[in-house]
């Protein structure tokens, strides 16, 4: 790259920190990209630090020694978490949505590409320190929020299926109880996609029984895997749940089929903000 003036350097060091969230980067990269003294580098590295932090964008971590380096942490402030989950909820009021049996068509929601990312860089921000190796989800409506957030946490995404493929090699299945149909339900897991001693966060687009979930936790000690967290988008206000610790965006405060109204209200992921 030809050398560039500070603000251009500038620009271009914050787009490539943004690109490559959670990767370390030494300063000898960057003096070599733009050809710059590593002391103009790490002056560089303070100003987009300040501004990262004071706009709530993430944090710029940095690790000393010789194979240290620069460390880009997505999240999002407390204001802007809360905003994004209002918006949330109030798409999901809409009570065209609503389908039998309590459910709500989320797909409008969960494919869009935009809103999806947000929401991975808000539960990035939540489990950031949390040392994630792998995120885990269920096939097929989760995919889409678990590759949202694998790509802030900078991790490999596992799908969970209920039909084992041969393009998958080795599997591990177990029977598991659907918390919403109390039936007996199969699910499976390709060995290789998650190796021993991974530190896992499930993710789950809609919890009503967390019977899924548990399912997928249960899975985790078969592979030798230890589960970090539940992160669900939306759950279902129910007293009947088959798993206690998990966090969540939004609840369904109400889901009335006779008048067609939907209750939404945030979730328990206030109480992790880190501001």
């Amino acid at each position: 790259m030809k050398k560039l003036k500070r603000s251009s350097r500038l620009v271009d060091m914050t787009y490539f920190l943004l690109q490559n969230p959670q990767q370390l980067i030494s300063l000898s990269h960057f003096s070599e990209r733009y050809g710059s003294a590593k002391s103009s580098i790490s002056e560089d590295l303070a100003i987009i630090k300040d501004i990262f932090e004071s706009e709530r964008m993430g944090y710029l971590m940095t690790e000393p020694g010789v194979s240290g380096g620069i460390r880009y942490e997505p999240a999002l402030s407390a204001g802007q978490a809360h905003a994004l989950v209002d918006k949330l909820c109030s798409r999901l009021e809409d009570p065209e949505r609503l389908l039998p049996g309590g459910y709500l068509y989320m797909m409008d929601v969960l494919g869009q590409p935009g809103l999806m990312n947000q929401v991975g860089r808000l539960f990035a921000g939540i489990y950031r320190g949390k040392h994630i190796d792998v995120v885990m989800t269920m096939a097929t409506k989760g995919i889409p929020l678990a590759y949202a957030v694998a790509s802030y946490l900078d991790v490999p995404v596992s799908i969970v299926r209920r039909d084992h493929r041969i393009t998958e090699g080795s599997v591990v299945s177990i029977n598991y109880v659907s918390g919403s149909a109390k039936r007996i339900q199969t699910m499976s897991l390709a060995r290789r996609s998650i190796p021993a001693g991974s530190r896992v966060l499930i993710v789950d687009d809609f919890m009503k029984g967390g019977g899924t979930a548990k399912g997928m936790s249960e899975l985790l000690t078969e592979v030798n895997a230890h589960l970090v967290d539940i992160a669900v988008l939306v759950e279902a206000d129910t007293k009947e749940r088959l798993i206690d610790d998990y966090i969540s965006l939004v609840q369904l405060a109400e889901v009335n089929e006779q008048t067609n109204q939907i209750k939404a209200s945030p979730g328990n992921f206030k109480h992790y903000l880190a501001d």
